[in-house]
């Protein structure tokens, strides 16, 4: 998403964009030195979920606060989580999911990319919402994770949509529900949670651009104008729906306020669970 940003932004502002990846920390790092950086429109974040909805709740010290050292340009797109099992595990539905994880409280596990992660905390909202309890099995990183599922070292997990996808057509994995507001094209059969018996939830992984704090109005406009323009675009959008993605292209008042509702959700969610980082 980073490079194809920074393609549609080169193509219309006329210069290049050079895409620095920073790992380290669950995003902490680039976040950082972004927020740190000159607020003159030259640097620019690319982040999600993770560094402006999780973390803030998760690390006791972080070296940026969200919602006060940037400012939110916008949410480019959002996609939904997918509970998955392997086709050996018995339950064959969500119903028969939560009836399962119920009537034996702490001997379901399930598998997640890492203690904090998207697919870990929609597990932990669920079990929160459901009264049930499932042992977590932290990985690092989605792969390997993905790996014992299909190998049925781990029965279940909550995986990005456009990454199940492939593995359920191949009918390596069964999709039992959607963490969306409502059903998503690339799997029409399979329910949401809401509509599920749980009504309001919700848990999308998201991605969006940033700025740093007192970077000019007239910058962010523009960065969000180009964006939205970009992304709204006949070719690209349909190309990122057909990936299960929502193109959002908001504007900045919407992400900013987005920000803000998601890092104060999950930091109850995290709370609530005492989940702490790996």
């Amino acid at each position: 998403m980073a490079r194809l940003a920074a393609e549609e932004l080169g193509r219309a502002l006329k210069q290049p964009f050079i895409v620095d990846n920073r790992s380290g920390v669950a995003g902490n790092i680039g976040t950082a030195m972004a927020a740190q950086s000159a607020p003159d429109g030259y640097t620019l974040a690319l982040s999600g979920v993770g560094s402006n909805g999780i973390n803030p709740g998760l690390y006791e010290k972080i070296p940026f606060d969200t919602n006060k050292d940037f400012v939110h340009i916008t949410q480019l797109i959002s996609g939904p989580n997918v509970l998955v099992a392997n086709p050996q595990f018995q339950a064959k539905t969500f119903k028969e999911f939560m009836t399962y994880a119920k009537a034996n409280p702490g001997k379901l596990s399930y598998a997640s990319s890492g203690s904090g992660s998207s697919g870990h905390l929609a597990m932990e909202l669920l079990k929160q919402r459901t009264g049930t309890d499932m042992q977590h099995i932290p990985y690092r990183g989605g792969a390997p994770a993905l790996n014992d599922l299909l190998a049925n070292q781990v029965p279940v997990m909550f995986i990005n949509q456009d990454v199940a996808l492939p593995h359920v057509k191949a009918g390596k994995l069964r999709a039992l529900a959607v963490t969306s507001a409502e059903r998503i094209p690339l799997y029409p059969d399979v329910p949401t949670i809401a509509e599920s018996g749980y009504p309001g939830f919700e848990a999308n992984s998201w991605v969006g651009l940033s700025a740093p704090k007192n970077t000019p109005q007239a910058i962010v406009d523009r960065v969000q104008q180009e964006i939205a323009r970009a992304f709204n675009s006949a070719t690209l959008k349909s190309r990122l729906e057909a990936q299960g993605f929502v193109v959002a292209a908001s504007k900045p008042a919407q992400y900013q306020a987005c920000v803000k509702a998601e890092s104060e959700r999950w930091a109850k969610v995290i709370k609530a669970a005492n989940i702490k980082p790996d």
